[in-house]
């Protein structure tokens, strides 16, 4: 479906990428275009997917609860499908972790977790993450400095 993406199109998703609030006049007149056409090509890539959700992203620093993120690498012990798809569905439930990756390689899940201390970390592997079975291995890394954040992507 890319292929159906013209210059317009990618520029009209880089510029909401930036700014989702920016409206079809205001996009229209960076593009030098009138806005009922740039609205009709938002309606279309809504449509068809590209664009998935509006959303606010928040500042992080200002909210004490989520003062620590850790990455949190976790091995199973067996791969069988139904141990993997429970897992994943356990994982979805816990409102600690913000994002979860299924990977190859040595480590089979990266999950990005937030949390208020690093007694409350401990809690959250000891309390919830530990208890769900299949696990064999978790390694945890800290972020010391954020350097880089975005969720845009290079289109």
């Amino acid at each position: 479906m890319q292929d159906l993406l013209d210059d317009t199109d990618l520029t009209i998703l880089r510029i909401l990428q930036q700014d989702s609030k920016k409206t079809a006049k205001e996009i229209a007149a960076h593009l030098d275009l009138t806005p009922s056409p740039i609205y009709e090509r938002i309606r279309r890539l809504e449509r068809a997917g590209y664009i998935a959700a509006y959303v606010a992203l928040l500042d992080k620093k200002l909210f004490p609860q989520l003062a620590v993120t850790a990455f949190c690498q976790v091995s199973m012990r067996y791969h069988d499908s139904n141990y993997i798809e429970k897992f994943e569905a356990q994982v979805r439930e816990l409102e600690e972790v913000q994002e979860c990756f299924h990977m190859a390689g040595k480590v089979d899940f990266i999950l990005k977790v937030n949390s208020a201390s690093l007694d409350d970390y401990h809690d959250f592997i000891r309390y919830k993450l530990s208890a769900i079975e299949n696990i064999g291995e978790l390694n945890s890394s800290f972020v010391l400095k954020e350097i880089k954040r975005t969720t845009a992507l290079n289109v």
